[in-house]
């Protein structure tokens, strides 16, 4: 069982910026693929950003440019750099951010979830 925490959701304003940090339990970080997730209100929970355990990404359109995903495998932790200009913002940046480990093995991927933190960006 890998438990996540996720850390680092408030409120910012249009033109700041946000890091969410996502702590993982147990010894076999590294080995995960790691997403970040949202749900705004209303709508279906997407894909935000993915990082593999070999360090590839890849994002939604509507956050290329102004996201970015890292992770720390020392730290058992990945994070989310979230850049919210002014110009550039979309509706659903307002959404509850999850953390997501994707644990591989032959012919299965089993998921674990965090709790979820909000963030909410004011114009």
């Amino acid at each position: 069982q890998v438990q996540l925490v996720e850390s680092g959701g408030g409120l910012v304003q249009a033109g700041g910026s946000l890091r969410l940090s996502c702590a993982a339990s147990g010894s076999a970080f590294s080995s995960y693929a790691m997403g970040w997730y949202r749900q705004a209100p209303g709508k279906q929970r997407e894909l935000v950003a993915a990082i593999s355990s070999g360090g590839s990404t890849n994002y939604a359109d509507s956050v290329k440019g102004r996201f970015t995903i890292s992770r720390d495998n020392a730290k058992n932790t990945v994070y989310l750099q979230m850049n919210l200009q002014m110009n550039n913002l979309k509706p659903e940046d307002t959404a509850v951010y999850y953390c997501n480990a994707a644990q591989r093995s032959p012919g299965y991927t089993r998921h674990y979830w965090g709790q979820g933190t909000q963030v909410t960006v004011s114009s």
